[in-house]
């Protein structure tokens, strides 16, 4: 059997640790492109519902008689 010393293990928690930043700058790049993604959606939605309103009006036209 194989002794496990200190320095073995505070290497592997360093190795460890360096993937973990990794990940987490990965994840955060990610979520900034789906925040924009999704900011575009939105204002394609909104800007889509203002166009289509100003087309499809409803006129309504009252007479007296």
């Amino acid at each position: 059997m194989t002794e496990v010393k200190k320095a073995d293990l505070e290497a592997k928690l360093r190795e460890i640790e360096g993937v973990v930043t990794d990940v987490e700058d990965e994840a955060k790049a990610n979520m900034t492109k789906i925040a924009i993604a999704a900011g575009v959606v939105v204002v394609a939605v909104v800007a889509f519902g203002v166009w289509r309103s100003r087309r499809a009006k409803v006129r309504v036209e009252v007479y007296r008689s």
